[in-house]
């Protein structure tokens, strides 16, 4: 009955992730799958998250089904986090934000609106991308292509050429952008340049579709967001997908959300609703657990303010895991300038490594990359950083 079903031989990033399970060298080091491991190498539960969750297990509550959209006290703690306590848009009730199931729900969401109500757009995604980026909106029936990102040669953004190609889209083409952290390279945009790329998006009347799934490890909560709130006053309509598996260290709990910003508040209303009629289609409704403890986390004052700062922690520790191997590797490979690896923001890094360099460091050495060279730099600690870095030098001297 089933033999003509084509068979599927998974995701690279998560097939690298079993392949480092069954390595049985003591000394392997696992730089692939974008999860963040503390010192110790630890997925971390938070303190905050525990605080909550220890409150609300004082007083059990039985678990019924949420809103389509989700826990509103959660999607509101989303506005503010994304959208700042003043938002004009906010305030005016002209973005609506629904509970997802994931950073990839939101997405999924999000491609299902727009192939529904602008069925001709074209989705253009940055080269290179987060690979499930291009599998999601194909998904959902639409057409997607890319534009000009990452520049090999200077280790930056090909800005140049990313504005010439979204000059040429058509009205509606959605452009995927990432606010901070850009997943795979590290590499983003300046507050000047995002200026300039939200200005031609509005001139050419394109959807801006951005996915923040690292709010918090470039700089912090409020810079990190720049591109969302100019995009606001600048008078987009845009889409938001957010994320909190790795602020909030909620990987299991599958808890993102989808925002998006409308003209006027009646215009709100008529996407609010379909959104909530595409994840009835979908799901029903997402789950309340993870909604529950964020929004605690989020809406109380000393509960939040002890998130800021574990995040804060989490991205010191990783900027100074960075610093550490730009020191090993230029001390030795004289000549060559490493300086892209500290200049890259997020848990994120384009090593700048060949497939047959990535081939060689998990053959020889136990350290597994995705085989374009990106490394999760969270996965680096003060006990493994000197074997890795040693190892990156010896395949680079070949």
């Amino acid at each position: 009955m089933f033999e003509h079903v084509d068979y599927y031989p998974g995701d690279p990033i998560l097939g690298l992730n079993d392949l480092y399970n069954k390595d049985t060298r003591a000394e392997k080091v696992n730089l692939g799958v974008g999860v963040y491991y503390d010192e110790e190498g630890r997925l971390p539960l938070l303190g905050s998250v525990l605080k909550a969750e220890e409150a609300r297990a004082k007083t059990p509550a039985a678990r019924p089904y949420l809103p389509m959209d989700g826990l509103p006290a959660y999607n509101k703690a989303v506005q503010r986090l994304l959208f700042g306590a003043d938002s004009a848009a906010v305030a005016a009730d002209r973005v609506a934000t629904i509970q997802s199931i994931g950073g990839s729900g939101a997405l999924r969401v999000g491609a299902e609106f727009v192939k529904q109500y602008f069925p001709q757009s074209v989705v253009y995604v940055s080269k290179p991308t987060w690979g499930n980026h291009i599998s999601i909106f194909e998904a959902a029936g639409l057409e997607v292509s890319e534009y000009p990102y990452y520049d090999a040669a200077t280790g930056g953004v090909a800005f140049d050429a990313l504005i010439e190609k979204f000059n040429s889209l058509n009205k509606h083409d959605v452009v995927l952008l990432h606010p901070c952290c850009h997943n795979p390279t590290g590499v983003d945009l300046t507050p000047a340049q995002w200026d300039k790329v939200i200005e031609v998006v509005k001139a050419r009347e394109l959807i801006a579709f951005m996915d923040i799934a690292y709010q918090g490890f470039g700089d912090d909560f409020e810079s990190d967001v720049y591109a969302i709130r100019a995009a606001e006053k600048a008078g987009l309509s845009y889409f938001v997908s957010s994320s909190f598996s790795k602020n909030l260290s909620f990987y299991g709990e599958r808890l993102g959300a989808l925002s998006v910003v409308s003209p006027n508040a009646d215009e709100k209303k008529l996407v609010l609703s379909q959104l909530k009629y595409i994840v009835r289609r979908l799901y029903s409704n997402p789950p309340c657990h993870p909604a529950i403890i964020a929004a605690d986390v989020l809406n109380d004052a000393a509960l939040f303010e002890e998130w800021t700062n574990e995040v804060a922690e989490m991205r010191v520790r990783i900027k100074a895991m960075r610093q550490r191997l730009f020191d090993v590797l230029t001390a030795k490979v004289p000549g060559r300038d490493f300086s892209y690896i500290t200049t890259q923001r997020g848990m994120f890094s384009f090593s700048g490594l060949t497939p047959t360099q990535v081939e060689r460091l998990i053959q020889d050495y136990g350290i597994y990359l995705v085989k374009n060279g990106r490394m999760c730099v969270a996965g680096l600690n003060t006990k493994n950083i000197e074997y890795v870095a040693n190892a990156f030098a010896d395949v680079l001297k070949d």
